[in-house]
């Protein structure tokens, strides 16, 4: 048994401070999830606009962020903003703003397409019972988006969660990060650390991921139904 890398996991602090590594990556990801829905809801109002250059903008803006990958832009604000306007934000805040940049792009779509699934109808309905635009949107409008939004949003935040792995290359020490310095301080005595550190690191992501997953589904079959 003394031969098993798993005693890795119990020596000193080892076990604690993978936890504490990945409440670094749940810090991030959930940060950057509540200012991504308060920004995403005023960017996919904006969306609907029948202004061609507001759309087009907006348009612009949903792309680059779907083409350009999450680590690219992580070294454009971690790097980019200290040598060109001097800025020198820390990693965890280079990963928020990047994380709240990319979800905001996304959040945005997803409450563009929930208010455009609502039928036109009920727009009407509410302008025939003398309710003014405002008083239609806080309402009918906004809780039937709301209700449609939330299985999308919490499949964002998954997303979110698995994609903090990246901020390890902005000298973020987070859960993978953790993992590299215990595995390098064991390498020579315990060749087989790796194997059970990322494994340990796998099923902490699973434990968080999988009942944000389950609950989504759920989301989604109600809303279904």
């Amino acid at each position: 048994m003394q031969d098993l890398g798993i005693r890795v996991l119990f020596e000193g602090s080892n076990f604690l401070r993978l936890c504490e590594g990945i409440w670094v990556s749940l810090k991030i990801a959930l940060i950057a999830m509540i200012l991504s829905v308060a920004l995403g809801i005023i960017m996919g109002i904006i969306m609907t606009s029948k202004n061609k250059v507001v759309r087009a903008i907006c348009r612009v803006y949903l792309e680059t962020v779907r083409i350009m990958p999450q680590l690219v832009l992580l070294f454009l604000v971690y790097f980019g903003a200290a040598k060109h306007i001097g800025a020198n934000f820390s990693g965890g805040i280079a990963a928020i703003i990047v994380f709240t940049f990319w979800g905001t792009a996304e959040m945005g779509d997803l409450v563009r397409s929930a208010l455009i699934a609502v039928p036109k109808h009920q727009y009407e309905s509410g302008f025939a019972l003398a309710m003014t635009k405002t008083q239609v949107f806080i309402h009918i409008i906004i809780p039937q988006t709301i209700r449609r939004l939330i299985p999308s949003a919490v499949n964002l935040l998954t997303r979110m969660i698995k994609t903090t792995s990246l901020v390890v290359l902005i000298g973020v020490v987070e859960v993978v990060k953790v993992g590299k310095q215990i595995i390098d301080a064991n390498r020579y005595t315990t060749p087989d650390a790796a194997l059970w550190v990322y494994g340990t690191i796998f099923i902490m992501y699973f434990i968080i991921c999988f009942p944000f997953s389950k609950l989504s589904e759920v989301l989604e079959r109600r809303l279904r139904d």
